[in-house]
């Protein structure tokens, strides 16, 4: 196989893997909102606790990205992914306060 078909497969396994992560961040949000603290609002904290988890392994880079590199001498942020540049570039720095406003309001939802 041809590193440019390797780098597509990679390339759509982590935009789906990028989709994923969209479902759990916005269902998070979503219940804290309405506040339906539920069974799926622990499993959502899991796997981004898990994923932080990961990206702290890896010194803030995604695995996905390094298998990427394989395939690629590219130094676009979206290189290794489906995705706008400029969401590439900033997509941890978006997601991080998309999640930390989840979070707040789940502390407000628990303790008020």
């Amino acid at each position: 196989m041809k590193d440019n078909t390797k780098l597509i497969l990679v390339k759509l396994l982590h935009t789906v893997i990028w989709v994923f992560f969209n479902i759990v961040i916005f269902y998070l949000l979503y219940a804290v909102i309405i506040n339906k603290i539920d069974i799926w609002v622990w499993i959502c904290l899991g796997l981004i606790g898990l994923e932080v988890i990961i990206l702290l392994i890896f010194r803030s880079v995604c695995p996905v990205t390094l298998l990427a590199e394989r395939y690629s001498d590219s130094d676009r942020a979206n290189f290794d992914i489906y995705l706008p540049h400029w969401l590439a570039k900033y997509n941890k720095r978006i997601y991080t306060v998309i999640v930390l406003i989840a979070l707040a309001i789940l502390l407000y939802r628990l303790y008020s």
